[in-house]
């Protein structure tokens, strides 16, 4: 009910008509006297008590007889209304036949908020007094909601387990009652209560009831059946019992036979059945785990594992289990098989020795490892079968039986290379095994002799001869054994067998020790009987030794010595000479006498003079003979004690080059060598252990990173036990120039002269050593003469390099800072800043100069000055060298404050500039200018222009083109954005057509370029030819198609001759150049990437001539002097290199060009007394304007 439509119900007692008749009867004269000139108002029919399911349709009756006041229903006492639709109350509705009085209470739909007390009541009116009827209750019926289980549904249980089930039916009216069914059998036993439901008068059943799990319940339904007096239909919840249970016992299939043969492959199965979870299974041998794999069937309900087992001997009696468990088992299930695995002997072996002296016994062995079952073991010889002396079996590995059979046999001779045979038979397997071996018979050889040179003739020491010796007959062949007078000789040659026995040959190079001496070859094998062969032999042989002795030691320079000489034994008898170098002596001989190896000694001596140049030298003593082609030779190296002595080749200069290592060799000779030398540097001794000084084993003085300090004479003496020796040695120490500016950096003004100066100290001084060279842009170096692109730097860095030929060149920078008054960058793109003026962006405006020194900045804001305390206004200024950017962030830029006119003035001592520049709103972009073609080929067009003002957003172009044959404009958008160049591709040959461009940004489109202009353009017609504008304009005439043809040949020639023309010019020009000085102004711009204005921030003319003077190397220090300047300077470091001749003027200190009298660069050399190795040069600067 409607607030605004809520009244309280009419208070008037209720009595009934018997009781209020003598009290309401009235005596009325006339209608018009009497208040109630009808009848007192009375119900005819009252409402009742009513219930009713929720979603019915409800009806409370209210009859009146004379019914006069107005009538309304109450609702626990609170009135509905007197209108029949009862407004705020859209289910509830007075119906009935208003002639009979009839206002019953129609309430559709009925909901719990209808659940209350009613009654009907009519109004005071003027013939009655106000009535109400009995209150009637309204019970609504709800049938509870649907019901659900207070706990996991999902949870499984255990079988044998008892576990409490609770449900709760929500929401009824009156309180369910609670039914539990499992598998379709009610459970009893369950206890229930109600509580508080989610509303008022509603109420919560909750029941409980405790069950026991059994395996057969799993996967069944357990149902909670809730219904109350509101609906003939229960409600129900059901859940999906998940009952674990163990699995049975598994089971193992394929295994027949417990017999199973090593080698085979077992494949054995396990199931088994039943379980919830299905139950995990593992395979185990002899309680070791060998497989954790099974698979699931749910449909059939098992688990399976398949086991794939290669039998191997290890496995004989083995115990093979397949256990099965899941998460309920008490303990796992198993099930077992043993294994009994038949195998063969993994080896047979034959033991003892296969070889013996024929008529001795063999006693053999034949070994089968475990089996089973065990082997029977056979002996053969040949074809022939022996018989085993005894068998021993035993047990073995992996519950097999060893075998061992013995057997004796006596051997003869015939026996000799047959095979014996051992063969292990397996009666399980069926298989056998043999070992076989080759049985040895030795006996004696039988015949030996000696084939050498003969016995009567004498031989050469030195003579190479061979000796062989030949056996036959035995087994094996014989051994043969070669000895000299008893002893076994060495460097026999190995055996050699052939058809009937075995030679061996002994190589001799006969010596002293060969003569008379005996030879004997004996022939032996394992028979153990040896036969022999001897031969002696005749050798001339020179002396075997060679020895010198003095009558005296030591040996004294000036002394006299005597050396003998004793030759050894030779044959026939020997004669002695002797020599010295080249110089031969005839000593004084000796008697000779008997020696070794049945030759003859001799001797003889010889005297000597000593002097310090025989020290070392050899002292040759020979012995020869007539019969034989050569002797014998010994040497005595004289040790000749002397005081040190210098070479004739000791040097008297050593040059080096400063911080190498500088090696000062001492050419000294003495004896004893033990010579102590005393190094003496400006009459300072050199002490070992001074830093940087090294003395070597050869007394060469070795000095680490020498310095020019170290230059200079060094005295040597040098002392032995015998005496002591002097020398004197110059070190000359050469280092590479080092550079200095005299003064860095140097500032000019614009007219004025800049003198650069710089010093470099060097050994040794050549003519030409310095050289000037320009740093162009930062990095690039550009020798004098040469030509350079414009650079807009202020800054000149200039090189001045000193090279003497040592190490590195030196390098000195000078920069060379010009000084000019500020000049601002300008154009389209710096004029403009857009920028939305509804005070939330942010608007930057930049102010760029170019000035030295530096550069400060004032803003005004329509002519006043701007007050940077302002928050809304920010500045900073950002120095790169001779470049200073002012930048001013205007925040919340409002249209009505900001719209304005920002001037920029840069200033310096020097002067200033100013730059306007206008704040606008944002707006479709400028048209671009300049629009131009590039290059035009025979299927594209290549563009180009200067990108306007981007009214304050990105913007883009599009360039727009048609030809005569087009049905309209084609137009295609510029890739990337924002490029000012574009190939436009796809073009027929031959074609003329007409392209133009603009602008577009996020708010709209410019006109087109230059005034709506339009380029009118003709593609060539041959394949591979690229013309540039020009040509295109030639063609762009309305020419017939030959004569188009004959232009373009004729103009590719006048451009081949121009070619040429330019590339004899500019050599002409450049050798013009070595006569005078042309300057030359460059007029190629760049482009800029950010501002397209195309204009240079300084507009006056940039040009700086250089001229190299170089230097004359008459002294050792040099000094420059300046020309003098006819012209300002210019700020700009872009030059025209141009040399020109210069000479030295003696006695005038300074230096003139020749050739040109414009103002010039450069560089004169004055000498200068000095008594240290410094050059000085001076770079003179003048540039033009």
């Amino acid at each position: 009910m409607d607030k605004s439509t809520q009244r309280r119900a009419l208070s008037v007692p209720h009595t009934s008509p018997q009781e209020s008749q003598p009290h309401s009867c009235i005596l009325c004269v006339s209608p018009q006297t009497c208040p109630g000139s009808g009848a007192q108002q009375v119900f005819r029919s009252e409402p009742r008590n009513l219930t009713v399911r929720s979603g019915a349709t409800a009806v409370l009756k209210c009859e009146l007889l004379r019914a006069s006041g107005t009538v309304q229903w109450v609702k626990d006492g609170l009135l509905l209304g007197p209108e029949r639709s009862l407004p705020g109350f859209p289910r509830y509705t007075m119906i009935g036949n208003l002639r009979r009085g009839q206002y019953n209470l129609k309430i559709e739909n009925v909901q719990l908020e209808d659940d209350a007390t009613y009654n009907c009541q009519a109004g005071r009116s003027e013939s009655s007094e106000p009535i109400i009827s009995d209150l009637a209750s309204l019970n609504v019926l709800i049938p509870p909601s649907e019901p659900y289980f207070e706990m996991d549904t999902l949870q499984y249980w255990v079988a044998g387990r008892k576990y409490s089930v609770i449900c709760v039916a929500p929401d009824a009216k009156p309180e369910a009652e609670i039914t539990f069914y499992k598998d379709g059998e009610e459970l009893t036993g369950a206890e229930s209560f109600t509580m508080s439901g989610s509303a008022d008068k509603l109420l919560n059943t909750r029941a409980q009831v405790t069950t026991k799990a059994r395996s057969s319940d799993n996967g069944r339904q357990l149902l909670c059946q809730a219904k109350n007096s509101a609906h003939s239909s229960p409600v129900r919840a059901t859940m999906t019992m998940n009952v674990y249970f163990p699995p049975q016992p598994p089971v193992i299939l394929g295994l027949e036979r417990q017999e199973v043969r090593a080698g085979t492959v077992l494949v054995l199965e396990c199931m088994c059945q039943s379980g919830n979870p299905l139950a995990n299974l593992q395979w185990t041998k002899d309680g070791e785990v060998v497989l954790k794999t099974w698979e699931e069937d749910p449909v059939a309900h098992m688990s399976r594992s398949v086991l794939s087992l290669r039998i191997r001997p290890a496995d004989n009696q083995a115990v093979l289990s397949c256990e099965s468990v899941n998460l309920v088992s008490v303990e796992p299930q198993s099930v077992s098989r043993n294994l009994t695995v038949i195998f063969d002997p993994a080896e047979v072996k034959l033991l003892g020795s296969f070889v013996a002296i024929a008529g001795e016994e063999l006693i053999l062995n034949c070994f089968a490892t475990s089996s089973n079952p065990p082997v029977q073991i056979r002996w053969w010889l040949g074809n022939r079968e022996l018989n085993s002396t005894a068998v021993v079996m035993e047990e073995g590995e992996n519950g097999g039986m060893t075998t061992l059979s013995n057997l004796t046999h006596r051997v003869s001779k015939q026996d000799n290379g047959m095979k014996l045979s051992c063969v292990a038979f397996n009666r399980g397997t069926k298989v056998s095994k043999t070992q076989r071996a080759e049985v040895i018979v030795y006996y004696p050889p039988q015949n030996v002799w000696i084939d050498g040179p003969s016995q009567d003739v004498p031989l050469l020491a030195g003579t190479k001869i061979r000796l062989v010796c030949f056996s036959t007959g035995g087994n094996p062949p014989g051994n043969l054994i070669w000895y000299k007078n008893g002893r076994p000789a060495p460097n026999a040659f190995r055996p050699t067998l052939f058809d009937k026995g075995v030679t061996r040959e002994l190589p001799l190079v006969l010596s002293a020790s060969d003569n008379m001496a005996v030879y004997q070859c004996d022939a032996t094998n394992e028979a153990e009987k040896t036969i022999s062969a001897q031969i002696r032999l005749q050798v001339h042989f020179p002396a075997i030794s060679m020895k010198i002795t003095a009558n005296s030691e030591p040996l004294y320079r000036g002394h006299t010595v005597t050396l003998e000489c004793n030759s050894g034994s030779s044959n026939p008898k020997s004669n002695i000479s002797w020599s010295l170098g080249t110089q031969r002596f005839q000593g004084v001989d000796r008697p000779h006498r008997k020696a070794e190896y049945g030759g003859f000694s001799v001797s003889s001596l010889l005297p000597l003079n000593l002097s310090s140049q025989l020290h070392n030298q050899r002292v040759i003593c020979q012995s020869y003979s007539a019969e034989l082609p050569e002797g014998a030779k010994t040497f005595f190296k004289l040790n000749v004690l002397y005081p040190p002595e210098f070479t004739p080749n000791q040097p008297t200069q050593i040059q080096v080059v400063e911080d190498d290592r500088a090696s000062i060799p001492l050419l000294v000779s003495a004896n004893p060598e033990e010579v102590s030398c005393v190094w003496l540097h400006h009459r300072e001794t050199l002490l070992r252990g001074d830093l940087g000084y090294l003395w070597n084993m050869f007394f060469t003085l070795e000095i680490e990173n020498v310095t020019r300090k170290e230059a200079g004479s060094y005295k040597v003496e040098c002392t032995n036990e015998e005496g002591v020796g002097h020398t004197t040695i110059m070190l000359d120490v050469l280092y590479a120039p080092s550079v200095k500016a005299e003064r860095d950096p140097v500032y000019v003004n614009l007219g004025d002269t800049a003198d650069l100066i710089c010093v470099a100290d060097a050994n040794p001084i050549i003519s030409d050593m310095f050289s000037w060279k320009w740093l162009v842009r930062g990095e690039e170096e550009v020798e004098m003469g040469e030509e350079i692109q414009e650079d807009e730097s202020s800054l000149l860095t200039i090189h001045c390099t000193a090279n003497n030929g040592i190490a590195t060149p030196a390098t000195a920078d000078v920069q060379l800072v010009v000084q000019f008054k500020p000049v601002i960058q300008k154009g389209a793109q710096w004029r403009k800043v857009a920028s939305r003026g509804d005070g939330t962006s942010t608007a930057e405006l930049v102010c760029r100069a170019e000035g030295i020194p530096n550069v400060d900045f004032v803003w005004e804001k329509n002519n006043m000055l701007m007050d940077f305390n302002n928050p809304r206004y920010e500045q900073r200024t950002v120095r790169d060298g001779s470049f200073h950017t002012s930048t001013v962030h205007v925040l919340n830029v409002s249209a009505l404050l900001d719209y304005a006119v920002f001037s920029c003035t840069a200033c310096n001592p020097l002067g200033d500039d100013k730059l306007d520049i206008q704040l606008v709103s944002t707006n479709h972009p400028d048209p671009p200018s300049s629009f131009r073609p590039v290059s035009v080929s025979y299927d594209s067009v290549t563009l180009e222009w200067i990108p306007g003002f981007d009214g304050g957003l990105p913007q883009r172009f599009r360039v727009r083109y048609f030809w005569d044959k087009s049905v309209s404009f084609l137009y295609m958008d510029v890739f990337p954005p924002g490029e000012a160049t574009f190939t436009v591709g796809g073009l027929l040959p031959n074609t003329t057509y007409n392209f133009s461009v603009n602008a577009i940004n996020a708010i709209g489109e410019s006109g087109y370029a230059d005034n709506n202009a339009v380029l009118t353009i003709t593609t060539v017609g041959q394949l591979g030819v690229t013309l540039d504008p020009y040509s295109t304009w030639l063609m762009q005439n309305s020419l017939p198609a030959y004569l188009t043809v004959v232009f373009t040949v004729v103009f590719g020639v006048l451009l081949l001759v121009n070619s040429l023309g330019c590339f004899f010019g500019r050599k002409w020009r450049k050798n013009a150049n070595d006569r005078a000085i042309s300057p030359h102004r460059s007029t190629q711009s760049t482009v800029s990437n950010k501002y397209e204005s195309r204009e240079k921030i300084n507009k006056a003319a940039q040009r700086t001539l250089l001229i190299d003077s170089g230097s004359e190397t008459e002294s050792n220090l040099y000094e420059s002097y300046g020309l003098y300047i006819k012209e300002p300077v210019t700020h700009s470091l872009s030059h025209s290199y141009t040399s020109v001749r210069r000479h030295w003027r003696q006695g005038e200190g300074k230096c003139l060009a020749q050739g040109h009298n414009d103002s010039v660069y450069r560089r004169d050399s004055k000498p200068q007394p000095s008594d240290h190795e410094t050059t000085r040069s001076t770079l003179c600067v003048y540039t033009l304007i």
